[in-house]
């Protein structure tokens, strides 16, 4: 069963150009692999092109070996929040939590996010 997971310190590189499916190279150094993540899963990932301005953030799946992440659903990028057409060059590939998934208190203890008024609600049962 496919599941989405979010997990920290998950970093690679990758050479893939194009709008398709990445390629996911080894780990950087200090950070894990996708395979943190398993296999068939899926995840928030971010994309960037090193020195240029090419950049996305998705809901990516992964291959049955972890090896390919394809690029399910684009929440926003450098290409009018389109998918990129990545050019040559070193990309880093890392799982992410976008802004627009997150629910968290403000400064004054009030919930904000996309599910806020959900999150309020299970806050006060579980209280």
């Amino acid at each position: 069963i496919m599941a989405l997971v979010i997990n920290d310190r998950v970093k690679v590189t990758s050479t893939t150009t194009g709008t398709g499916a990445f390629a996911l190279g080894a780990a950087a150094t200090g950070f894990e692999a996708f395979t943190a993540i398993g296999n068939n899963n899926t995840t928030y990932y971010t994309i960037f092109h090193q020195g240029t301005t090419e950049w996305e953030v998705g809901l990516g799946t992964l291959d049955a070996t972890s090896a390919n992440l394809t690029r399910t659903t684009v929440i926003s990028s450098s290409n009018s929040d389109a998918a990129v057409n990545f050019t040559g060059g070193t990309k880093d590939v890392f799982c992410t939590l976008p802004a627009s998934k997150a629910v968290y208190l403000d400064a004054d203890g009030v919930p904000v996010g996309a599910a806020s008024n959900g999150f309020a609600v299970a806050m006060a049962i579980a209280l």
